[in-house]
């Protein structure tokens, strides 16, 4: 994923999430259920929230060099050579955020709180491995 050059990769990907935010809230929410009631919300949600974590990831891991799109196992083994706890976050957000919201759509609002969880944890964290001067 690239960014401008002036542009935070961290204040982006958090724009991302941001974005999910704004788009789960058009599923509406049936406290009955528990659960949203339109899936292609949850599909476009999951999605950002994915893609933020991206974007915070390739900032530190610089894992997007050269052509075509990197594998999920190309980020895991970025990242398990250096943070075992993000390691867990990203297997972990991988399968809510990518696959289950993203791919699946589940609509279950226990799910999709778990991708945002995930989805700041691994921004978060991204950001504290980051130099001082380019997520101030």
């Amino acid at each position: 994923m690239k960014n401008d050059q002036n542009t935070d990769p961290i204040a982006e990907a958090r724009r991302y999430v941001a974005n999910a935010q704004e788009t789960i809230k058009k599923a509406k929410y049936d406290s009955e259920l528990k659960s949203y009631t339109d899936s292609k919300y949850i599909k476009a949600a999951g999605d950002y929230l994915w893609k933020g974590c991206l974007i915070a990831l390739d900032a530190v891991f610089h894992v997007r060099t050269g052509k075509g799109r990197p594998s999920i196992d190309k980020y895991r083994d970025a990242v398990a050579k250096r943070d075992r706890k993000l390691l867990n976050s990203v297997n972990i957000g991988y399968e809510t955020m990518h696959l289950v919201m993203g791919y699946d759509g589940n609509r279950s609002k226990k799910i999709c709180d778990t991708g945002f969880e995930y989805a700041n944890d691994i921004i978060d964290h991204c950001a504290t491995l980051m130099p001082k001067t380019v997520c101030a």
